[in-house]
């Protein structure tokens, strides 16, 4: 079974999370973003039973919401028992519609307008993750003006190169997040941030990228922040209780992909944080992680159907569906690899060109896949494994509207998001 909810029927149709991909592109048409509910819920059990085994009573995964936010989504992480991670107004306006309780939210980014600020204040929002000394002199000014002492966690820079794309490194000195600690600049707002009145520093932050695999990433990043801490705790005599070491772990796109043990990885970090805490004379901290993308990423599925084909003897194939750079970016964007997959075909394959409907060259889903040679309009093909950053970077451009997501259940399938309709793109309009 590819990527474990994946599968074909005897008859070769294509089936996710037990349902028939072409039974449910011919009920909610097509461009359709689907969701395997279960795979969501069991990817966010895994953090949870992994940081109950591994890491101090009141340590937390938070799911990042920027991977893929909606109000369901939302929703099932909060039954989970996961906290939630936020980067705008509009993703914790989501979260507040959909219930999710505000302090188990942390607010992150590195640019937070004032507007911004009062609305997370205003919603009781759990934890800031202040970015830089300028958002942490506004939230001082604006709390105050609130009346509130606001708990906060400081993104520190720490240093460390992933080896990842370098479109979602976050973890070098030079990157635009954080305060580095080679410069001196996390010591800095460290002390601006205690003498603070209307600021409580819980803790500090960290985040290196981003489609993380190699397997000391976070113990090189463990190993600097406990050293980081411990000589705060030397020089300024100051604790932290919480180390928060962002999200990052990678995901198969791929078949023969490489694949990510993800408890084990924990466990892992946990024998060096543990380590280190105990060599620096320092009580082990409470730990969170931001994880995204591996909640979410194979959880999802896009289904098109092919508007055209266009068959250049000695050159290439093109495949062109009803979708493209609208709804997936990330070919574009990273160059992204994707296992694309026919609905039903299965027979002599040719080399093709997956691309989309919008005026672009550059509008392409994927290059040299693999599919039937006989593919022709109206066959529906499947792109795997776009449960994260598909939905969440989906844009109007050529004003085509966004696609629904359709949550998938062993039960059946309901709507979470719905299809916007020519009027949604004109609501705006004056």
């Amino acid at each position: 079974m590819l990527f474990g909810n994946i599968d074909r029927g005897e008859d070769g149709t294509l089936h996710f999370a037990g349902h028939s991909v072409t039974e449910l592109a011919d009920r909610y048409g097509t461009p359709l973003y689907l969701m395997d509910e279960q795979r969501i819920r069991d990817n966010c059990r895994t953090y949870i039973n992994a940081f109950l085994e591994n890491f101090p009573e009141g340590s937390q995964p938070l799911y990042a919401s920027k991977a893929c936010c909606f109000a369901q989504l939302c929703r099932i992480a909060e039954e989970e028992g996961m906290g939630l991670d936020v980067v705008s107004a509009g993703e914790l306006y989501t979260a507040m519609k959909a219930g999710f309780p505000a302090d188990r939210i942390h607010f992150h980014g590195n640019v937070k307008t004032d507007e911004e600020i009062d609305y997370a204040l205003s919603c009781g929002v759990g934890t800031f993750v202040v970015d830089n000394p300028d958002e942490l002199e506004a939230l001082q000014l604006r709390a105050a003006a609130a009346g509130k002492v606001q708990n906060v966690l400081l993104r520190i820079t720490p240093g460390i190169d992933p080896h990842t794309y370098v479109a979602v490194n976050t973890g070098t000195v030079d990157s635009k997040f954080g305060s580095a600690i080679e410069t001196g600049q996390a010591e800095e707002i460290i002390l601006r941030a205690e003498a603070l009145p209307n600021i409580h520093t819980s803790g500090l932050h960290c985040h290196v990228g981003s489609m993380v695999f190699d397997e000391d990433v976070f113990e090189r990043t463990v190993q600097v922040m406990v050293g980081f801490m411990a000589e705060l705790k030397r020089r300024r005599g100051l604790v932290f209780e919480i180390l928060n070491l962002g999200g990052g772990y990678g995901v198969r796109y791929l078949k023969d992909g490489k694949k990510v043990d993800i408890p084990a990885r924990i466990g892992e970090v946990a024998r060096v944080l543990k380590a280190c805490c105990a060599a620096a004379g320092m009580d082990v901290p409470k730990i969170q992680m931001e994880p995204g993308r591996s909640i979410v990423a194979d959880a999802g599925m896009t289904v098109y159907t092919v508007g055209s084909v266009k068959r250049l003897d000695g050159f290439k194939n093109f495949a062109a569906v009803d979708g493209g750079m609208t709804d997936n970016p990330r070919y574009v964007l990273y160059g992204s690899e994707y296992t694309v997959l026919h609905a039903a075909k299965t027979g002599v394959k040719a080399r093709f060109d997956l691309v989309g409907r919008c005026c672009e060259s550059g509008d392409i889903i994927q290059p040299k896949v693999m599919l039937p040679a006989d593919t022709c309009r109206g066959d529906r093909i499947a792109v795997c494994v776009t449960g994260a950053y598909n939905y969440s970077m989906a844009a109007n451009y050529n004003r085509v509207g966004r696609p629904p997501v359709v949550m998938l259940t062993k039960n059946g399938s309901y709507v979470a998001v719905q299809r916007e309709t020519f009027a949604d793109l004109c609501r705006l309009d004056v």
